[in-house]
């Protein structure tokens, strides 16, 4: 029996031994490095012989740094294998690399094709982490320029009279085509401010124009009286054109004019004198309400000064624009002045219609224009434009349109509410209170607001900083200052609130809490003789028969026969006492 056991713990022994050999020679597989690999695009477009570069960022996801190594392969043999650049890589924990990979397009390759290469990131190990696909599509080569048509102005010329203000200019202006084929469908467009062009609208057709080739063509301009002091104005061409193929081409050139300046004073202009008109301007406004906010009913106020060289007659002002005109001159319209064009989808007339009659204003006059407006309760914060527009007649009866803009600032401030929790209880004059102060929002937007202090005359306030943060609509935020008053009387707390508004300006809310302060309480007198536990005064009680006949007694048991003291409260009757009847031995 012992030979059988001896045994079997021998087979046991080797069986342990065997088996710790067997898992010390077993290695686990490595686990696969975690990484992510992105790329702007996935395809690409080039042309034969051109390369397609792709920006690949990989990001270690991992703790540890990781080395890994990059490599692209092409899936047409006809392709050569792209180039990734750098091909070994470190990329610290948690942070992104970025690598270039340049597949070059074989000057053979024909339009359409397409090549798909394959990018791998493998670590220091071989082992895989992850593949991309890049695809790259072969597009069109352009068409050279030396085959192609190329349209330029060889030269232009305005003649050789002297160009003034009000006089004619006849521009001639010589087409030429140095590219190496034909040029089809030209066509010159003129566009010079203050050039008036005349007889074609300032557009001329050359027709086809072949390789080498030139043409000459002409336009007339009215010269401008704005140019009497420019000395050198320019006019822009821009020529199209076609190719055989019908492939479109534009080109923009910019030709020179030299303009004369008057001698003398005088010039010949096609409008010779200025004419004489009002010209009415908003050189300052206020609103009674400041800032505005949505819902805000406020009164709009302008100053209107006539900077023009003429009286203004029948002056209205139309809130909102919707008067037709910017300035021009025309016959009065019959049916009177309409505002219900304007735009007032931001601020609304109230009280009255946004058309005003404001009378006359004479030259260098100032008049004051004021309207009730209401701002939409919808409105966003933000800066908004009013259209103003002023109607009135020149001396001559004719109907003039003066356009303002004006601009207002709608602010979304926060509507909060400071109050006490609860009940504070009395505050008395040198006694430490808590204030339970409790600051709600009570608008329909969440607001981030900054901190809140709370301080007070003739008195200290303790813990009265702290921040708020941001409130949701109905949220609230809960500060339990300390308050030590100084005096009796009435005090207020002042609480303020700093944040920053829409327009990232700094703002603060301040609102006050009175608070009634109470005197301070008087310690009444000590009650007592003076010594410790305030008791009463001690009297001598009158004895009277039957106390000394108890005292007797307890004299003859041993019980004490002393006579006591005892304190005499007036106000408590003292209780008679009891003789206990001994009866006879």
């Amino acid at each position: 029996m012992k030979n059988l056991i001896k045994k079997i713990s021998i087979l046991f022994s080797l069986f342990v031994m065997i088996a710790g050999l067997i898992s010390f020679n077993v290695q686990a597989e490595p686990s696969a490095a975690n990484i992510s690999i992105t790329v702007g695009k996935t395809s690409k477009t080039g042309v034969p012989g051109s390369t397609v570069s792709y920006k690949v960022s990989i990001t270690n996801n991992d703790a540890v740094d990781l080395e890994v190594k990059l490599s692209a392969v092409a899936t047409s043999n006809e392709w050569s294998t792209p180039v990734v650049v750098p091909d070994t890589l470190t990329i610290p924990a948690g942070e992104t690399q970025v690598v270039v990979v340049n597949v070059p397009i074989p000057s053979s390759a024909i339009a359409g094709q397409n090549n798909v290469a394959t990018f791998y990131v493998e670590d220091s190990t071989g082992i895989d982490l992850g593949t991309l696909q890049l695809t790259t599509l072969v597009a069109n080569s352009p068409t050279p320029v030396s085959v192609r048509p190329l349209m330029v102005i060889a030269s232009y010329s305005t003649g050789d009279a002297k160009l003034y203000a009000g006089s004619e200019l006849n521009l001639q202006v010589k087409l030429r085509n140095d590219g190496q084929s034909a040029a089809t469908n030209v066509v010159i467009t003129f566009d010079g401010a203050d050039f008036y062009p005349r007889e074609t609208g300032g557009v001329r057709t050359a027709g086809t124009i072949g390789a080498g080739e030139s043409t000459t063509i002409s336009q007339k301009f009215l010269i401008g009286d704005a140019l009497a002091w420019a000395n050198v104005a320019p006019i822009k061409a821009i020529i199209t054109y076609t190719d055989a193929a019908g492939t479109a081409y534009s080109e923009s050139f910019t030709i020179s004019v030299v303009i004369t300046e008057p001698s003398g004073g005088s010039y010949a202009t096609a409008t010779p004198n200025i004419p004489a008109r009002p010209q009415l301007v908003v050189t300052g406004y206020t609103t009674d309400i400041d800032p505005l906010q949505p819902g805000s009913i406020f009164e709009l106020k302008l100053d209107v000064k006539n900077l023009g060289n003429a009286d203004a007659k029948s002056v209205t002002a139309v809130v909102g624009g919707g008067v037709s005109s910017g300035g021009d001159i025309s016959t009065p319209q019959a049916g009177g002045i309409s505002g219900s064009g304007g735009d007032l989808t931001t601020f609304a007339p109230l009280g009255s219609s946004n058309v005003i009659f404001v009378g006359d204003i004479n030259k260098d006059a100032v008049a004051s224009v004021s309207q009730k407006l209401v701002v939409n309760v919808t409105a966003s914060p933000g800066a908004y434009t009013l259209k103003l527009s002023f109607v009135y007649s020149d001396a001559k009866g004719n109907r003039l349109v003066d356009d303002q803009v004006i601009t207002l600032l709608i602010y979304s401030l926060p509507q909060v509410e400071v109050s006490f929790y609860r009940d504070p209880g009395m505050f008395s004059a040198g006694m430490e209170n808590i204030l339970p102060l409790q600051i709600t929002n009570l608008g329909k937007k969440t607001y981030v607001l900054g901190n809140m202090k709370v301080t007070a005359e003739n008195a200290d306030v303790y813990n009265n900083v702290l921040m708020v943060g941001a409130l949701d609509p109905g949220g609230y935020f809960t500060l339990d200052a300390s308050l030590m008053p100084y005096q009796e009387g009435p005090l207020e707390l002042n609480i303020q609130i700093n944040y920053t508004d829409d327009f990232n300006q700094p703002r603060t809310i301040d609102q006050v809490i009175p608070v009634e302060i109470l005197p301070a309480p008087e310690i009444p007198p000590e009650i007592g003789n003076g010594t410790e536990g305030g008791g009463g005064i001690v009297e001598p009680v009158q004895e009277t028969f039957w106390q000394k006949v108890v005292r007797f007694f307890k004299g003859l048991f041993g019980a004490g026969s002393g006579k006591e003291e005892q304190p005499v409260n007036p106000e408590v009757p003292t209780e008679d006492v009891v003789v206990p009847v001994i009866p006879k031995g």
